[in-house]
């Protein structure tokens, strides 16, 4: 373990003592930090890091420390709200909400057949809500149009594992990263999106001078400048500078010929697709110093241990699902899998998005099954005791496709939850045209600014006023246990989908309910039968040894019953076309293969080893749009603002959206500290005030993406290319042309991002949040 001092954060306001402390986990980003919730007269007050956990030791991130503020935000919704004859949203029962949505739901199943409702949900939920999704969607619904904001985080993370080894769950683990001698954070700014996995990391540096850090990113991050090597590449060039790298490695001798012999398939094909990516042509592509690249490749050739971690650099670039397999290709070249210190370790960027894709509430079915496999829907069709020819099969659809087709007319009913699209999706304007056009329920605390396009809005519970589990990036699965009840008028989203359920009278063949259960744990009960037998087996947990262990790593069985630290230790992987959760895809254009062709591969139990081939970013600077636009995350908000906008301490330090660009592109287009831009792209324009200096590399600008309101116009998705990925289809964020003009005002004197004197802490309208009752001003 990294950690070697004792310290327990916490933030809490109350008068008195604190009257209990609820266990419980972070609820914002993937690391699934361990904490308590502070409850005082019925109220959550505060949280406090859990000194036991094995993730934070006490730790929390400035996000996690204040996430509690939402809870008691005054413009918490208390009931439903629906859209009259006038046009506006109006207060109604639960009753008269959840009639008309299952009305709606019974319309469109009728007027356009499966596969017209579309339930679109959220990475920060619990498994229990994803399982049960899964079984509404699929078995009640009978629709595959089941996805959720993970597709525009890290839907990559599922594809190339797929890929790569058969199945979702990434091969290593945290503990690893307190092994390895060195980890390569590629596309991953680890110091602002998982800041207490960063400190483990800088900690156990400082401390023993391990690992060597390896920082692939355009910009020169807070991670960046605590590297050893930091990679600055052009934007887009994600595989040419992998191609590069491993070019070199193979041309140096240093791979594990036995371990590619004896347990992966495809090399020979691989091999030959990188022989023109000399380090000179890698060079020239990348922007990288053929130098800083020879040093890159030789620490890579030689390291005895290696973990690479990715992000949304990663997977919202060009060829996501490309890059991310050049990576497993270097684990699997090196023999460096399933060893301790060493994998792949495919971050997710939500707490629970891993949970979503296990329990089959996007993408494919439950417990990893092939939704492609007819013996695997024969399974699904016999544990939930219906009709096999009732469940939908093929390829799962990507929101994007889920637009295209709402705005062909497909789609009846859109149910959006927990989740904000309307700041999120790229290419926005198309986003809501498409929306504004078919019938949209929106389940959240708060009216957001997808809440335009709402036809019904329900008001769901936030964290600690519900119970349930959550899996993170390492395959962690946390409990989070119910501090305080929620307001009053308020659904816990679990008991939101068990009402809907009900009213459809869904039923399996014996003609009982589909849906029995009533509660989280009974629904995880259920659960692990599901999994039994499967990669994701959980069938040795209960909540009670969830707290008592502080979570466990599935799998968790009889073979292994406090969870498995690492996955393929026996270099055995689940590709056996009878196991696998997909066929694979085609690593270019992203055709799904059938069984047969899946089969020629001979995998059988082998890691696949892919040709990874360089596809240059669909979008380009040109003459009218000259420059690169990318976007990403700060360290104070978390996604689209809806619960950190209401914390007061993290509102005030970042209250909204800037201009990053390098110094000398400011000088030449005069523009100074302050001055309010406006960055135009071939799909909107926003305008932020300007923040010159060298984090960004010239020619590229950053926008981060957290701030969406209609009023104010500093969305970065205003800007954003709606291209996807051709394998996981998720949206190329990163990559967008743009250009750049002074608007002839500016924000004034003092520091960069601050607002107008007299104008602090003012936020856009959906996030007009003041602080909760009682709380300091």
């Amino acid at each position: 373990m990294a950690w070697q001092d004792e310290r327990v954060d916490s933030n809490v306001y109350t008068q008195g003592e604190v009257d209990r402390w609820v266990y419980s986990t972070c609820n914002i980003c993937s690391v699934g930090c361990g904490c308590y919730a502070a409850v005082k007269d019925g109220r959550i007050v505060g949280i406090k890091g859990n000194a036991k956990h094995p993730t934070n030791r006490g730790r929390l991130g400035p996000k996690g420390e204040n996430q509690w503020y939402a809870n008691s935000s005054p413009d918490r919704l208390r009931s439903p709200l629906l859209r009259r004859a006038d046009g506006e949203l109006h207060p109604a029962t639960w009753d008269e909400a959840m009639t008309l949505l299952v009305d709606r739901a019974k319309r469109s199943l009728a007027e356009r057949g499966r596969n017209s409702v579309a339930i679109y949900s959220t990475g920060q939920a619990f498994l229990e809500d994803y399982y049960t999704i899964a079984k509404i969607g699929r078995a009640g619904l009978q629709t595959h149009l089941l996805d959720a904001n993970t597709r525009l985080c890290t839907a990559t993370t599922e594809f190339c594992l797929l890929q790569s080894f058969g199945a979702d769950g990434s091969p290593a683990s945290f503990d690893d990263v307190d092994e390895t001698d060195t980890l390569m954070l590629f596309g991953h700014n680890l110091a602002e999106t998982g800041t207490v996995l960063f400190e483990r990391v800088i900690e156990r540096k400082r401390r023993t001078g391990k690992p060597y850090l390896i920082v692939v990113d355009p910009r020169r991050t807070l991670t960046a400048e605590a590297a050893d090597l930091h990679l600055q590449l052009y934007p887009g060039t994600n595989v040419a500078l992998l191609n590069g790298i491993l070019r070199h490695v193979l041309a140096s001798g240093a791979t594990d010929q036995r371990f590619i012999e004896a347990h992966t398939v495809g090399y020979e094909k691989m091999a030959a697709a990188l022989e023109p990516w000399t380090l000179e042509h890698t060079s020239r592509v990348t922007g990288v110093p053929e130098e800083t690249l020879r040093q890159a490749a030789e620490r890579l050739g030689t390291t005895t241990s290696l973990v690479t971690t990715t992000l949304q650099g990663t997977y919202q670039s060009a060829d996501a699902t490309t890059a991310c397999v050049a990576i497993n290709n270097l684990h699997l070249v090196r023999g460096l899998i399933g060893k301790p210190g060493c994998g792949p370790l495919h971050m997710a960027g939500q707490p629970s998005s891993s949970a979503n894709r296990t329990a089959g509430g996007v993408g494919t079915y439950p417990a990893q099954r092939n939704s492609n496999n007819p013996k695997h829907l024969q399974e699904m069709a016999r544990l939930w005791k219906v009709d096999e020819h009732s469940l939908p099969a093929g390829p799962e659809k990507g929101i994007e496709e889920i637009l295209e087709m709402m705005e062909q007319g497909k789609i009846g009913l859109f149910w959006n939850i927990g989740t904000n699209p309307m700041v999120s999706l790229p290419n926005r304007a198309r986003a809501r045209k498409a929306l504004e056009s078919t019938f949209v329920v929106v389940q959240d605390p708060f009216l957001t600014e997808t809440s335009v396009v709402a036809d019904i809005v329900l008001p769901a519970a936030l964290w600690g006023e519900k119970e349930g589990t959550m899996e993170n990036a390492d395959r962690t699965i946390n409990l989070l246990r119910k501090a305080v009840e929620p307001p009053e008028g308020v659904r816990s989203d679990l008991e939101i989908l068990l009402d809907f359920a009900a009213r459809m009278d869904f039923r399996d063949k014996e003609g009982h309910p589909l849906i029995s259960y009533r509660t989280p744990e009974e629904c995880f009960e259920e659960w692990k039968e599901i999994s039994r037998g499967r990669p994701c087996d959980m069938t040795g947990i209960t909540y009670e040894k969830l707290e008592k262990h502080n979570g466990l790593r599935w799998p968790v069985n009889d073979k292994a019953p406090l969870g498995t630290p690492r996955l393929y230790a026996d270099h055995t992987f689940p590709t056996f076309a009878e196991v696998t959760q997909s066929y694979t895809k085609d690593q270019l254009t992203g055709r799904a293969l059938t069984q047969k062709e899946h089969e020629a591969i001979g995998a059988e139990g082998r890691a696949i080893l892919h040709p990874t081939r360089y596809l240059p970013p669909v979008e380009q600077p040109d003459e009218r749009y000259p420059m690169w636009l990318t976007t990403g995350r700060l360290i104070w908000h978390w996604h689209t603002r809806t619960k950190t906008a209401r914390s007061p301490h993290l509102q005030v330090a970042a209250p909204h959206a800037y201009v990053e660009i390098h110094e000398d592109d400011a000088a030449e287009l005069g523009i100074q500290p302050g001055d309010i831009l406006r960055v135009t792209s071939p799909r909107g324009w926003l305008e932020a005030p300007a923040r010159p200096g060298k984090v960004v590399q010239r020619g590229l600008v950053f926008v981060p993406f957290h701030y969406g309101s209609w009023e104010r116009h500093e969305t970065a998705n205003d800007l954003t290319a709606d291209f996807t990925d051709p394998l996981s289809k998720q949206p190329t964020f990163k990559q967008a042309a743009c250009r750049v003009e002074k608007t002839g005002r500016s924000i004034g004197k003092g520091p960069i991002g601050s607002l107008p004197p007299g104008a602090a802490g003012v936020v856009s309208s959906a996030h007009n949040a003041p602080l909760p009752p009682d709380m300091p001003r």
